[in-house]
């Protein structure tokens, strides 16, 4: 019977991974091209550029680039890991901050006011009773609940598989409305109390790491509840390698989409599963999507790690102040643009990015070539170019 369950849960998320294709390579060529006619030294803007190139393969176009029209999905849950102490307040405040989401009181909210950008907050598995919403439009919360929380990680497994996929569908689901309702680009963020225990204990297992050196102090915490939380981090992981030796030390060079479920659902949450699903919607939709911090960025890797094409939909913004920041995106193979020390969360590093997206957006769009103003053109020396 178990074995059909997980045949079952198998061929769902086989099903899910099946619309991933690669990206437009000649798109992509005609983009570098189209950069390196514009009148400035080729290369100048740096990951910007590269970004703009990637921009043209999802859409299979170099003259599609536009980020005008943006949306950030901002994924709620509760984890009950918080019972160990890993956090300073309780988990009452997931709801607080959902529900302010909805009224422009939380500072992604504001800062997305600033960037033009569009908030859906999404209630995947917190506490308590959501109502159905009366419509999809931003600013209201999304009733999209698996369960009312995940289960403590130090003790079980986060959610079923079954669970687990339905949370990833949520993620792909939204990505297709959003598209959809014309957005051009999906920001990923969260809000779960406890939700850095999760994402250390996943990092730890994925990136074959110490739990330790990988938990930082989230929300702020003390030295002594650093040291509880990386207690619970280090238990939590301990506990999976106990119910899934082979994962020690595991190669994972190869993609490998039961694993990462199987990982996702024991160690995870309702959070970054959503969050799972929204990179692996924007690549099934052919749909750029920005990672915001440590947990979205464990997320992304986990989606990266079930298809690798995923990679080429997803930007960086910045690195995370939490210790596992940038070894995150490395293991990605992603550069993020900004260093800021950021850690708060909720989509704030991929709100603070879109602006400088969109302003290359408009560089490669509008600039004039060196035609244009009768200057001869540079030379890509570094593309073994030639001065003839």
């Amino acid at each position: 019977m178990r074995d059909n369950r997980d045949r079952q849960e198998t061929d769902r998320l086989s099903e899910l991974l099946s619309g991933i294709k690669k990206p437009d390579i000649r798109a992509m060529e005609q983009a570098k091209l189209r950069w390196n006619s514009v009148a400035k030294p080729i290369g100048s803007l740096g990951i910007l550029e590269e970004d703009i190139i990637k921009i043209a393969g999802m859409r299979q176009s170099s003259r599609d680039v536009s980020v005008e029209k943006s949306a950030l999905a901002v994924f709620c849950a509760d984890h009950d890991v918080v019972k160990e102490g890993v956090t300073q307040t309780g988990q009452e405040v997931t709801r607080i901050v959902a529900e302010n989401l909805t009224k422009n009181m939380t500072s992604v909210t504001i800062m997305c006011g600033v960037s033009g950008t569009d908030v859906f907050p999404i209630d995947i598995g917190m506490k308590g009773e959501t109502p159905p919403e009366k419509e999809f439009a931003p600013g209201i919360l999304l009733n999209r609940k698996i369960a009312c929380g995940s289960r403590n990680i130090v003790k079980e497994a986060a959610m079923s598989e079954a669970e687990c996929i339905n949370a990833l569908s949520v993620g792909i689901s939204l990505v297709g409305d959003l598209k959809k309702n014309g957005y051009e680009i999906v920001l990923t963020g969260e809000m779960g109390i406890g939700n850095t225990t999760p994402s250390s204990a996943l990092a730890a297992v994925r990136m074959n790491r110490d739990p330790r050196e990988l938990t930082g102090r989230g929300a702020g915490l003390s030295d002594e509840g650093l040291s509880i939380k990386q207690r619970a981090v280090a238990h939590a992981v301990e506990r999976f390698y106990k119910a899934h030796p082979f994962f020690q030390g595991m190669d994972w060079t190869k993609e490998d989409p039961k694993a990462a479920l199987t990982l996702l659902s024991e160690l995870g949450g309702f959070d970054i599963a959503g969050m799972t699903g929204c990179f692996l919607g924007a690549a099934i939709h052919r749909i750029p999507v920005v990672i915001d911090g440590v947990i979205s960025a464990v997320a992304a890797l986990l989606a990266v790690s079930m298809n690798h094409l995923v990679r080429e939909y997803i930007l960086a913004s910045h690195v995370s102040q939490e210790p596992a920041g940038q070894e995150l995106l490395n293991a990605i193979g992603l550069k993020a643009p900004l260093h800021c020390g950021m850690r708060l969360g909720e989509g704030s590093g991929a709100a603070s990015f879109l602006p400088i997206l969109k302003m290359g957006s408009r560089v490669y769009k509008e600039m004039g070539t060196f035609e244009d103003i009768s200057v001869e053109s540079y030379v890509d020396y570094e593309a073994g170019g030639n001065r003839s």
